[in-house]
């Protein structure tokens, strides 16, 4: 079975392309998702972010994003810090979550937005990049989390730019709204099924 990564900057559509792949009967490991479950639920992980961060990282066992986000976001010492508990624990739940899929499944997905910066690319057999004008990209991420322009490009400074993924990924599909992105994602479809 293979195991595609796919990635993009905030806003280009990877979720929506995800979605799509999922139609086909493609199942997806959405990184993002496991990682607020698992800063949650995995008691080693809650331990090491409390030891490294304060008590008040969680507040009546929930995780206090707020109070963590104002120590990581202006801080790349610190987002390091977090990164380095929290990414091989999010590793170690789609080890899990891949022992559960099928054998017949043809391939799955790792959908995550920081796949080149964490190094979860090199678990995976190919990588996919989706793209959006920066415009496009300010327009939907202003639009789906009420946020200012500003807020979102402070964002995107914290990713690699689409310029540097480029040379890392394998397929690409362009989220821009002129092609559509269903066929993008089937002819992309047939290309992996292709590689079996």
């Amino acid at each position: 079975m293979l195991k595609i990564g796919i990635t993009g900057g905030i806003g280009s559509g990877k979720t929506t392309v995800c979605r799509v792949f999922e139609t086909l009967g493609i199942p997806v490991f959405y990184a993002d998702t496991a990682a607020k479950e698992i800063m949650a639920n995995d008691l080693d992980l809650v331990k090491g972010i409390k030891e490294t961060f304060g008590e008040g990282s969680y507040t009546g066992g929930v995780l206090n994003n707020k109070y963590l986000a104002d120590i990581v976001f202006n801080n790349p010492g610190e987002l390091a810090k977090l990164n380095a508990l929290v990414h091989p624990a999010v590793f170690r739940g789609f080890d899990v979550w891949l022992s559960q899929v099928p054998s017949y499944v043809p391939y799955i997905l790792k959908e995550a937005a920081l796949l080149f910066e964490s190094g979860s690319y090199k678990a995976c057999d190919y990588s996919l990049l989706v793209t959006a004008p920066l415009q496009t990209k300010l327009d939907r991420v202003v639009k789906r989390d009420g946020v200012d322009e500003v807020q979102v490009k402070v964002r995107m400074d914290k990713q690699l730019s689409d310029e540097e993924k480029i040379k890392m990924a394998d397929f690409f599909i362009r989220n821009d709204e002129t092609q559509s992105l269903i066929l993008q994602v089937y002819d992309l479809h047939r290309q992996i099924l292709s590689k079996q």
